[in-house]
């Protein structure tokens, strides 16, 4: 009884319940692969399946091997690579400045293949889910990352790989946050059955991947959560973005999609404001999970 009290106040107060977390195999060891030298530029190197891959990874400020951390998976757009992602002022698209409550984050940011477009995730025969897990399996080997609370995303192909790894890796990825994919340019989703915690956002007038492919995204999921279907408002021109929060999921798989009215981009705005607001409602979700 007491139990199922305390298991609503922390619905109403916004919060998942926490999960015991889980040590990965690197935990208590000096980490031996990723060091904060190995994982700079030119970043590090793994084979997987029979192919050459790059990935960047960001240590927190003084790791503890002791300590379980989030493990954060970005994605980068098409044209784009790890160290685009991994580099800049808005590396990682902007959530190490945020993220600084006592659990903290493992950053990867993995390097697509080349393509038509050029390099992205075109998932050829699953080759980067192959890829993701590869990382997972080499990162958590070598340091500490609690296995419960690993997460990804992504803009653009970027997002649209961060819904494939949702797809496939349902049972192993916490949550995601989509921001302007499409459910078809990396491949058909896998499984996609599971249920997984979900975010996504994306433009009324995005003329690259139309939001028609984000509602079909969002709703999938949607679906899987055990979420009420509703019709999500959308803004007007000129008009403030809209988020809205599914009722009815499954309490340990929230799932939000915001629009707002503009184009393709990782970083919008509403009118007037001064800055965007993906960096701090991408990190307002994955922050809940503890």
């Amino acid at each position: 009884m007491l139990a199922n009290i305390a298991a609503t106040a922390l619905l109403l107060l916004g919060v998942v319940q926490p999960v015991f977390g889980k040590a990965s195999p690197g935990c208590g060891k000096t980490p031996k692969l990723v060091t904060p030298a190995a994982a700079s530029a030119p970043g590090l190197s793994i084979t997987s399946g029979g192919a050459a891959r790059q990935y960047f990874v960001k240590l927190p400020a003084n790791y503890d091997s002791n300590h379980q951390y989030r493990l954060i998976f970005t994605m980068h757009p098409v044209g784009g690579s790890g160290q685009q992602i991994a580099s800049g002022a808005n590396a990682y698209y902007g959530l190490p400045p945020l993220i600084n409550d006592t659990i903290g984050a493992i950053y990867v940011a993995p390097t697509g293949t080349s393509g038509a477009l050029g390099v992205g995730w075109w998932n050829n025969g699953g080759s980067d889910i192959t890829l993701v897990k590869d990382i997972i399996k080499a990162v958590e080997d070598d340091l500490c990352i609690d296995q419960n609370l690993r997460f990804s995303t992504g803009f653009s192909h970027g997002a649209a790989m961060s819904f494939i790894l949702a797809c496939a890796l349902g049972k192993e990825l916490r949550a995601v946050a989509v921001l302007s994919g499409s459910p078809q340019i990396s491949g058909a989703c896998p499984g996609g059955t599971e249920p997984v915690a979900w975010y996504s956002q994306h433009g009324t007038r995005d003329q690259v991947l139309p939001i028609a492919g984000g509602r079909q995204m969002r709703d999938r999921f949607v679906k899987n959560n055990g979420c009420t279907p509703k019709e999500a408002k959308e803004p007007a021109r000129g008009e403030k973005h809209i988020k809205t929060v599914y009722e009815g999921c499954n309490p340990a798989y929230p799932t939000v999609f915001v629009a707002f009215d503009g184009d393709h981009t990782p970083s919008p705005r509403d009118p007037s404001a001064s800055r965007t607001f993906s960096d701090t409602y991408t990190w307002e979700f994955f922050s809940q999970f503890k």
